[in-house]
């Protein structure tokens, strides 16, 4: 009876040697050694995302290594300009420069700012970019209180702040071009999804949603049998065979990530094997919870005794980050303010000149802990536009709870303008500033929507609302009502400042783009 070998099925050689001959004597028979241990290979799929990959990041490295030199530079000349730096002074206003510089990019590179894991994933690249800055300039400073070299002092006031812009706004760039570039199927991964259909349908739509990702998925590997494939929102994906086979799959079709959504239920070891199968043919291994849909950011992975333990912390209402929230709001506001201030006559004008009635309206509307407030907008419709509502009820297109009527008759002509371009919630900096709402957060709602919560969407009140937020840059309007909930709860347990102004930046993006408003 011959038996496989468990070695040769896993893929690794055996090697049969003879042993030294004996003086005088003939050779003895070859014997079996241990199997070789034969790393896996690097598969051509693999190699070809590692190639693009590892551009990309070279180019990363270039940018960042041509800001902090110009950064620091300019610091350098404006320090000689300053002092009237002679020939034979030269190296002392360089050294400062090139001391920074050094410094600067070697905290970039410690702290993994280019790693591919993070490259074009918005926050967390910037926030690390940040870090690595402030811990460079926290070196210098300190080199400064102790060498007393002079030109250091001008490289914190000069060099930190236009290289901080520079390497953010570089970062930034290149982050559009990546998106541009896999908006024409290049720097993409091809990827299949393993699970259930309903599992597997769930984390498609959520990269449908994030296309900047760059997943491109292919197929789907079922847990059941059926043969026909996934329709997800209209378009059918494949089904390449079962989960259980999905290593065999990537081979095949020259796939390099696989997406789990859920493992068969009689395997509980079926991720260890997967990730041995994989290893030398794709680059990652991705798995998908919906306890992340909400909780993203505050689940951590602790292994104890290698037990992995996922830790998910619970987010908190008030402290220190909500004081240093409102400490925004308030500078944010106080600067947008000033320009409105300018604009407020002309917007004035043009609304009286348009329609009768007063230039400003004002609602109830419900803030933090369920507090009634009266939010100030322009008015964008006729005097009584309210008491056409009713008649209005069978046209309503909004999602849910909302009411919206895309075109919409109460609406005047200069209406219709402030609200494509949402000029019309400028005046809602004041209530940031008088402390009723917030610069970014959940969307204001009315008090007839809020007696239909149930008691999930209640939690959009644990914060105060604001004027721009997650549904103001991923579709306003045109987001179903499942979506801006979804959007609005992931806002409430996870924001932070850095997501505060990326927030704030991608607003000014929407608002020319006008779309979804109405």
């Amino acid at each position: 009876m011959v038996t496989a070998d468990p070695i040769a099925s896993f893929g690794f050689e055996q090697v049969s040697t003879l042993r030294p001959l004996p003086a005088g004597g003939a050779a003895t028979a070859p014997t079996h050694t241990a199997p070789s241990a034969l790393a896996p290979r690097t598969a051509p799929t693999l190699e070809r995302r590692r190639m693009w990959e590892r551009r990309y990041v070279r180019r990363l490295r270039a940018s960042d290594v041509l800001v902090v030199l110009t950064a620091t530079a300019a610091a350098g000349w404006a320090d000689a300009v300053a002092h009237q730096g002679t020939v034979e002074s030269a190296p002392e206003f360089v050294r400062a420069p090139l001391l920074a510089a050094a410094v600067w990019v070697a905290m970039l590179a410690l702290f993994h700012t280019r790693t591919i894991d993070i490259v074009g994933s918005g926050s967390v690249e910037y926030l690390r970019v940040a870090h690595a800055t402030g811990l460079a300039f926290g070196i210098l400073a300190m080199l400064f209180v102790v060498v007393q070299w002079p030109g250091v002092r001008i490289q914190l006031i000069v060099a930190l702040p236009l290289g901080l812009l520079g390497l953010l706004i570089g970062r930034w760039e290149w982050r559009r071009w990546l998106t541009r570039q896999r908006r024409r199927g290049r720097c993409t991964s091809r990827a299949i999804v393993a699970g259930t259909r309903d599992d597997a349908g769930y984390v498609i739509r959520g990269l449908e949603r994030a296309r900047m990702l760059g997943y491109d998925v292919i197929g789907v590997a079922t847990t059941d049998t059926a043969a026909a494939g996934l329709v997800v929102d209209d378009h059918v994906y494949p089904r390449t065979g079962a989960a259980s086979d999905v290593a065999e799959q990537a081979r095949l079709l020259s796939v390099d990530t696989i997406i789990v959504a859920s493992r068969p239920e009689d395997d509980p070891d079926f991720i260890q094997h997967l990730s041995w199968e994989l290893e030398g043919t794709a680059a990652e291994l991705i798995l998908s919870s919906r306890l992340a849909d909400v909780a993203g950011p505050r689940i951590s992975l602790h292994p104890v005794d290698g037990l992995p333990l996922i830790h998910v912390k619970i987010p908190e209402f008030e402290g220190g980050q909500h004081l240093l929230k409102r400490a925004l709001d308030i500078v944010v506001a106080g600067v947008a303010l000033l320009p409105l201030a300018l604009i407020t006559p002309v917007i004035a004008l043009l609304i009286v000149i348009d329609s009768n009635g007063p230039v400003f309206f004002t609602q109830t509307r419900i803030g933090r802990d369920g507090r009634e407030f009266r939010m100030l907008k322009f008015r964008t419709m006729r005097p009584n536009a309210e008491s056409e509502l009713a008649a209005l009820a069978a046209k309503n297109e909004g999602a849910g709870l909302l009411f919206k009527v895309k075109d919409d008759p109460r609406v005047t002509r200069v209406g219709a303008i402030l609200r494509r371009y949402s000029l019309d919630e400028l005046p809602q900096f004041w209530n940031v500033l008088r402390g009723d709402m917030s610069v970014v957060g959940p969307r204001p709602p009315l008090p007839s929507e809020v007696t239909g919560y149930d008691g999930r969407v209640t939690r959009r009140l644990y914060i105060k609302p604001g004027i721009t937020g997650l549904w103001q840059v991923s579709g306003r309007s045109d987001l179903s009502w499942d979506e801006s909930v979804r959007l609005d709860l992931h806002y409430v347990e996870n924001w932070s400042v850095m997501t505060d102004l990326m927030i704030m930046w991608r607003t000014a993006k929407v608002m020319f783009e006008a779309k979804g408003a109405y």
